[in-house]
């Protein structure tokens, strides 16, 4: 007896989803075997152990025949269990022992355990969306992911826990309601944030610079005494920034569903992310790979904050990575085979010491280090790197009267709201252009919008003789001044505008040397 069955799935390569056929083919043979082709990995190969244990265990046959299983297109490569439910469906189809005529009309992912239940797989979104892109009527998942998927609204989404639930539910001997959810609630649900910048006492100027960060999209370097609160006003500042989109929302949730990081219980990625990897991270870990590459902490990072504590110890060729997405709010991945482009659209902010004991700024305890030591350590950064950073600003010590003051600043949302007002303003200026902040101005917009009086034009000039700013830190002043003068609602940039943006620029002067 032979047999031929055809199921419809769906794989993922980088964050793009792309149809998958799987046929299963039953003949006779002397000798029982089964094979699977179509650029299987090790992990699909292992399925044929899985699907012969959970099909016999939830009360089908496995005949001793030749089976052969194609996963086509053939020339991608396959990876993960997520085609083990899809196999076994077109094994029994194959073999005759259900028959459907629903099976045309639905793709099927899953992995299989040995006792037939359905368990998790990562990409379900991107999978989802594509589904719906090519006019299936739905699609057969784990019960796990039903959540996720049904973001992806206008298709039906069929959770089902064992094998027998999608034998049942194509063969009509079983009623499985699709899974819906109310986009909105969700979005609404997710879009809150647990801390707050009321939270942190003082540092008024540090919060005025991650202010003018936010509103114009500026990538930020804080240098100060360890304890200072950098990392508590860098994990503040996704809380300031314009509030994510639907579009972004998604975009940010695909990323997190291929990399397996969204829980049963979360569907949807509504807060800008903000990605904190220690200092030994690999180029790999930050950057994405793997043979099927897979997002690193730049693409999971899309739409939000990285944030780099301890910049100088970081290895220098891993930081140089980051010189391509800051430019191109992308990332790509190149393989011999193919390329993969993840998007990267995000805000760089770094903390360091002033010096390797860490002191060298600090009044009240003494710095160890030498001059030459110092200068070392600020140099362990790439100035093709630091030319990508806007912003610069000390972060000193907090004064004891202001931990023990009663009295809190501004709130993320107070701070919020001026932040979207500049951003709106800029979305104006560049509207019908591929950027829409002012940390992406070109050379040309900088001369068109970024035009300065005899005051302000005099004020910069002995900021670039006299203070020791460099010459690529004159774009910087100029972006930022832009941002500022946004940020107050005027539409010229004024002296007190470039009086401020200089007050930027640390690391071009001579402060640590």
């Amino acid at each position: 007896m032979t047999g031929l069955g055809k199921v419809k799935s769906v794989a993922v390569y980088g964050i793009e989803a792309y149809m998958l056929e799987v046929e299963v083919y039953v003949a006779k043979g002397q000798l029982p075997s089964t094979v699977v082709i179509g650029l299987p990995d090790t992990a699909v190969k292992e399925c044929r152990d899985r699907v012969k244990a959970a099909v016999k265990n939830c009360g089908y046959r496995f005949p001793l025949k030749n089976i052969t299983i194609n996963l086509a297109p053939a020339d991608r490569k396959k990876e993960g269990p997520l085609f083990e439910l899809p196999i076994a469906m077109g094994f029994l189809i194959a073999s005759n022992q259900i028959k459907t005529e629903k099976i045309h009309e639905y793709a099927i992912i899953g992995e299989l355990a040995l006792d037939g239940r359905v368990r998790k797989v990562n990409g379900c979104l991107s999978m989802t969306k594509k589904c719906k892109e090519l006019g299936l009527k739905g699609l057969i998942l784990p019960a796990d992911n039903s959540l996720e998927a049904a973001i992806v609204q206008g298709i039906d989404v069929i959770p089902v826990k064992t094998l027998s639930d999608a034998v049942g539910f194509l063969t009509n001997e079983l009623f499985v309601s699709p899974f819906s959810v109310n986009l909105e609630d969700v979005f609404y649900n997710a879009s809150h944030y647990e801390v707050d910048f009321k939270d942190v006492k003082g540092q008024e100027h540090v919060k005025r610079a991650l202010t003018v960060a936010a509103a114009g999209n500026h990538n930020a370097l804080m240098i100060g005494p360890p304890g200072s609160g950098k990392t508590m006003l860098a994990q503040r500042l996704p809380t300031i920034m314009p509030k994510l989109t639907l579009e972004e929302a998604l975009e940010t949730t695909m990323i997190y569903s291929t990399a397996g990081l969204l829980d049963s219980n979360q569907s949807l990625i509504a807060i800008r992310p903000f990605r904190n990897p220690h200092h030994t991270i690999s180029t790999a870990g930050l950057v994405g790979g793997g043979s099927i590459p897979r997002p690193g902490e730049i693409s999971l990072t899309h739409h939000g904050v990285l944030f780099l504590d301890e910049l100088p110890e970081f290895n220098r060729k891993t930081l140089e990575v980051l010189r391509q997405p800051l430019e191109t709010d992308n990332i790509t991945i190149s393989r011999a085979a193919s390329s993969v482009t993840f998007p990267a659209e995000i805000m760089l902010v770094c903390a360091m010491n002033p010096c390797p004991c860490g002191y060298h700024t600090d009044p009240k305890k003494e710095c160890h280090c030498t001059p030459r030591q110092i200068q070392n350590y600020i140099f362990k950064i790439s100035g093709p790197l630091l030319d990508r950073i806007d912003i610069h600003v000390e972060v000193p010590n907090v004064q004891y009267k202001d931990l023990a003051s009663d009295s809190t600043g501004e709130s993320s949302e107070e701070i919020g709201e001026k932040v979207t007002e500049a951003r709106k303003i800029q979305l104006k200026r560049f509207q019908g252009l591929k950027y829409s902040t002012n940390s992406r101005m070109s050379t040309r917009a900088i001369k068109k919008h970024c035009l300065l009086d005899s005051q302000a034009e005099e004020l910069l000039h002995q900021a670039m003789t006299g203070l020791g700013i460099s010459a690529r830190g004159y774009n910087k002043i100029l972006k930022v001044s832009r941002t500022i003068a946004d940020l107050d609602h005027s539409k010229d940039i004024r002296l007190e505008h470039i009086s401020e943006a200089v007050q930027y620029r640390n690391l071009d002067r001579d402060l640590w040397r």
